[in-house]
């Protein structure tokens, strides 16, 4: 007796189906609970994580674990897009635009082609995630905004749209390659660049601090996932790397909250009084 055969879903499908729903949670979330806490959210490997368990399924775990560094890699750049961003964010956001994704691409191409250890990967992009959170400022809470089925409808196009043309050509650069054009964060500059036309640019910037403090977890993900996928089964592998990022991730969130938010304008109240 013949067996139906499982459906398999693409990683079209997977794009088509996911981006869509991830933008469209954190432009709520942002109107909820602020433009961080948007950027906070796409910050994780929503779209990354999926990208490489198919890997992983079609090419093989160590075509996988070899991507993971990639994406590593991407942390890093990230990293200097949300700086790039925050730096030039006052010329407006095709300016912040343009500096956050030429710097993401000279240091991604840059480390996909030397090719660090992975936990040298790993320490950069902690190292410079902390330098970006040091200096990229605080945004301040904005004021809610509804959103009409336009600006819904425009941003979910766009965004898949773009997460579809980038990635489809992935699966051809080989493993570190894929891995880091992966991690381009579309989702995120997407979701910034709306902020930034309806709030001004400290709401963009205020996005980029909250995709920063997610990419911790992010890169968590991506080493766990690495390590993993060479001593373990896939589905062991993705899970145990899930389980570390979300630990990460609930411990981030205290970084966006008022309350730590409040501590840190108090220290630096009694700092200057100190100081005075």
């Amino acid at each position: 007796m013949r067996m139906c055969e499982t459906p398999r879903v693409s990683l079209f499908e997977i794009k088509l189906i996911l981006t869509p729903l991830i933008v469209l949670a954190a432009s709520l979330a942002a109107r909820r609970w602020g433009d961080a806490i948007g950027g906070w959210l796409v910050g994780l490997p929503l779209t990354s994580a999926p990208v490489s368990v198919f890997l992983a399924v079609e090419q093989g775990r160590h075509f996988a674990a070899e991507a993971a560094n990639g994406s590593l890699a991407g942390v890093v750049a990230q990293a200097v897009f949300c700086l790039g961003y925050a730096v030039f964010a006052r010329r407006g956001v095709a300016a912040a635009l343009a500096a956050g994704a030429v710097g993401y691409a000279i240091l991604a191409s840059a480390l996909v082609a030397v090719g660090p250890p992975r936990f040298m990967l790993f320490l950069g992009a902690i190292v410079a995630l902390t330098l970006v959170l040091r200096f990229v400022p605080r945004g301040k809470p904005t004021s809610a905004k509804a959103f009409s089925r336009l600006d819904i409808t425009l941003r979910v196009a766009v965004t898949t749209g773009l997460v579809i043309g980038l990635t489809s050509a992935a699966g051809t650069l080989g493993p570190g390659a894929s891995g880091a054009m992966a991690s381009f964060p579309l989702i995120g500059a997407s979701i910034a660049a709306f902020a930034h036309l309806a709030h001004g640019p400290a709401a963009g910037v205020s996005v980029m601090r909250g995709m920063a403090t997610a990419l911790y977890a992010f890169a968590v993900f991506f080493l766990i996932a690495g390590l993993a996928l060479s001593h373990m089964a896939t589905t062991a592998a993705f899970a145990l790397a899930t389980a570390g990022a979300l630990i990460v991730q609930g411990a981030t969130l205290s970084l966006l909250s008022p309350q730590h938010a409040a501590k840190g304008e108090a220290a630096s109240s009694a700092s200057g009084s100190n100081g005075a």
